[in-house]
């Protein structure tokens, strides 16, 4: 994949110095984003595909997770684990409390990313396979990119929309070929989490242009500690904990990578290359997830799976060189 052409046309995008400030900062602002392939969006694409990296293995450790945590108390302590490690890295670098103007975008960033689709997906893989769950959400590409264009007024070129929705074509066929054409209640779950998540993306990345992407998912995960607290110690008092390695390894990982540091890196890369174009790096997402689950749980892999690879590889380059206006 190639990054070409700059997905947006914004003249600056802020970054942490190494105090943690802002846009203020005269370090803090990055170079013009320029189309031709500079590197600020060579960079912006490493580190989003970094971030569909640590997503893909979400599922996976999710699963891990579920061999010892109930789902309310592996979200709940998921959540709390995070927050800690976001709010260490908030006073360490004296990161300053966002200002009034950001402050409804975190709530939506929490509730969308933080709570929302750690939830629903956990409660999904209740009933599905890692890899089911894994092309389900592959929609989340193209659902992003549609709530970044009402939310942000970016307009995609047509070209850019007809490998989106061919990507997205790709998954629903796969989809629907491993489950026979069936809707379950963990498919719901799952359609609710795209929506969820991709209005916590849309909104984590427009703020990542204004502060740096690091501080939009501390600043949110540190909003829902004092939900996730109590909510931790109720899930785990009502429900059983076995602790294994793989639970403690799929907790550690959901926390530290899925919900943090991943977070960062991917909101960072939308900050440099845009919402729309950075969300479709995520239709490689299922293809890894597939192959995390077959190396980590033993799933079977679907004959299609190498097939289905290829056809969203194709999509991804297409979108990665079209440009919005």
């Amino acid at each position: 994949m190639t990054a070409q052409n700059s997905a947006t046309d914004d003249p600056s995008i802020a970054v942490a110095d190494s105090r943690g400030d802002g846009a203020a900062g005269g370090t803090a602002v990055a170079r013009a984003a320029r189309p031709g392939g500079t590197p600020t969006g060579r960079n912006g694409t490493l580190l989003a595909g970094l971030g569909v990296v640590a997503f893909s293995l979400t599922f996976p450790a999710t699963a891990w997770g579920l061999e010892g945590f109930g789902p309310w108390s592996l979200v709940s302590v998921r959540c709390v684990l995070a927050a800690l490690l976001a709010g260490g890295a908030l006073l360490a670098l004296r990161a300053p409390v966002p200002e009034r103007r950001h402050r409804a975008g975190i709530a939506v960033v929490a509730a969308g990313v933080v709570l929302g689709f750690p939830l629903l997906t956990t409660l999904a893989l209740q009933t599905s396979t890692t890899s089911h769950a894994a092309v389900v959400v592959g929609l989340l590409p193209l659902t992003t990119a549609a709530f970044s264009a009402l939310r942000t007024g970016s307009r995609p070129s047509r070209a850019f929309w007809a490998a989106a929705l061919a990507g997205a074509a790709v998954v629903i066929a796969f989809t629907v070929q491993q489950s026979g054409g069936a809707v379950s209640t963990g498919d719901m779950y799952l359609f609710g989490a795209l929506l969820i998540c991709a209005a916590g993306y849309t909104e984590g990345g427009r703020l990542a242009r204004e502060m740096p992407g690091w501080r939009v998912i501390g600043w949110a995960l540190v909003l829902c500690l004092p939900l996730a607290v109590p909510a931790a110690a109720v899930a785990l008092a009502l429900e059983p904990v076995h602790l294994t390695g793989h639970s403690i390894a799929g907790v550690l990982w959901v926390a530290a990578g899925s919900q943090f540091l991943g977070l960062v890196v991917w909101y960072r890369g939308m900050a440099e290359i845009g919402v729309a174009r950075a969300s479709q790096l995520q239709l490689a997402q299922p293809l890894l997830t597939l192959v995390w689950s077959v190396a980590l749980l033993g799933e079977h892999l679907p004959v299609a799976a190498p097939i289905a690879a290829v056809a969203v590889l194709v999509c991804i380059a297409v979108t990665q060189r079209s440009r919005t206006r």
